[in-house]
Order: structure tokens, then sequence, then C-alpha cells
């Protein structure tokens, strides 16, 4: 194993970490840590003095591609999971479920920034050239993503109480079994469809378990999704964007879901 070899796989391990602060998807972190190594064995790192930093540069440059090719995406195009969960429950413990949801609401530029500076202390010198920007410029961007970052909720219990309670409607729905997804829902919760309101929980149910059943729709439609940083639910056959499931909660409790059938104007990302 060469030198360049051992620094690349001694730093694999903080590099997925940087990427997956950046990306929030254990499958896409991989992908970016791949690439950077695929670009390290066609490059001459001789004059490199400091390689595990250059690999850090490189990572994050793949991920400013990747975001920004993320944002110009058109809807029916879904971010893959990783094909193991537990890969992405890991990372998701270390970083934090709520910061994951902030850092997706982000601009790509801001993200880099903000993630880079305040959570890896790389300079913006070194930052301004990965997003293309003065170092000025960069360091406006840090700042800007830091103050909507400490105005984002800090509640990370409720948010994860949230996504198990999306989790569980997304499994009973799957199930097709009208009691799960009647217990999960508010009583009086209220439910709008292609131009449709449902009232009550039970009435909902019902009428869902019954489309899915004339639809034939299989579980693999049915996803977890973030939407506009909330946690929701998609239909997306074959990776194509079907509808999209807006839950509004009080607290934990389900009040409404709002169901859309073309995603215009709501940013869905891979809930991994």
């Amino acid at each position: 194993m060469t030198d360049v070899t051992q620094t690349f796989e001694a730093s694999r391990a903080h590099l997925r970490q940087v990427a997956y602060r950046m990306l929030g998807s254990a499958s896409e972190a991989e992908d970016a840590v791949q690439e950077a190594w695929l670009r390290l064995e066609r490059s001459d790192t001789s004059d490199v003095a400091n390689l595990a930093g250059w690999l850090t540069t490189v990572v994050a440059r793949v991920c400013l591609d990747m975001l920004r090719r993320r944002r110009e995406a058109p809807l029916d195009r879904v971010p893959e999971a990783s094909s193991d969960p537990r890969d992405d429950a890991q990372l998701a413990e270390t970083v934090g479920l709520a910061m994951l949801v902030v850092l997706d609401a982000l601009d790509p530029a801001e993200r880099i920034a903000f993630v880079l500076h305040d959570v890896f202390a790389v300079p913006f010198d070194e930052i301004a050239g990965i997003v293309g920007k003065s170092p000025e410029a960069t360091r406006q961007l840090a700042s800007r993503a830091r103050r909507r970052v400490r105005g984002a909720p800090a509640d990370e219990a409720l948010l994860a109480s949230q996504r198990t309670t999306v989790e569980r409607v997304v499994a009973a729905l799957r199930a097709r079994d009208i009691e799960a997804i009647v217990a999960l829902l508010d009583p009086e919760v209220v439910v709008r469809a292609g131009g449709r309101t449902f009232h009550g929980a039970r009435t909902w149910a019902e009428n869902a378990v019954a489309y899915s059943a004339a639809h034939g729709e299989t579980h693999a439609a049915l996803a977890l999704a973030l939407l506009d940083g909330v946690p929701g639910a998609i239909v997306a056959p074959g990776g194509h964007l079907q509808r999209v499931l807006r839950f509004t909660f009080d607290r934990e409790r389900v009040v409404a879901i709002d169901i859309t059938f073309d995603g215009a104007g709501i940013e869905v990302a891979a809930f991994d």
C-alpha cells in the first residue's frame, strides 16, 4: 500500500463525515468520497504538502457540484437512499437530525461555507477557492448560514418523534391497515387531496386504503422524504415523483395532511 493510499484510507471516515454533513445522504456521501479517490488517482500530488487537507477540499468541491445538480434536478428524480439503512442511522446520529433539516434549506454555497468553516475549521481563504468567491464573500456566506441555523427550532427530540410518526403512518399505509392509520392521526385531522377535503382520521384512512388497493400501488412506491425541511412522504413508483404528502403537526400528532399530485414549488429530498 502506497503512502497516498494509506493517507486516503486513514482519512476515509473523516471525508465521509464531511460529505454527509453537506449532503445529508449516506449513499451520496459514499459517492463523493469515491469520486475523491478517483481524482486522487488521476492527480499528481507529489507537491501537495497536506494530502489530507487536499482530499477534504476535493470532497467539498464534489459535494458542491452534487448539491447544485440536486437543486437543478426535476422533482420527479428522487435521490436514492443507502442500501444499508444502518449507515444512514449511524451518520445521522453523529450529525443530528435537526441540523440536517436546517442544512437542507441552505443554499449550496452557504452550506459548504458553514460546514467547512464552523464544523471542520477550514480557513475562509481555502473555502473561497471551492465556492468561487472572495474570502470576504465566503465569510458572509457562512455568517448568513450561521444566522439561519441559530434561528432554527432546537427541539431535536420533537423532530425525531415527528419522523417516527411519519414512519409509522407510512408503514400503516403500506400495510393498508385502517386501524393503525386512525390511531396515528388526530381524530379530527383534515386531509386535502386533489381538490377534495376529508374530515376525520377514519374517513381518510378508509379512502386512502381503497385508493391504494384500486390503483395497485406497491410498498416500494411510498417512502419517507424531507419536504421543505419537514418530515413527510412521497409516492414515487420507479423513481418518478407522483404524489407528495405534507404533514402538519401539533407537537407529535398529525393534524393535517396536504397531498399534491405535481410537487410544484416543493423542495423534495431523500430522507435516509
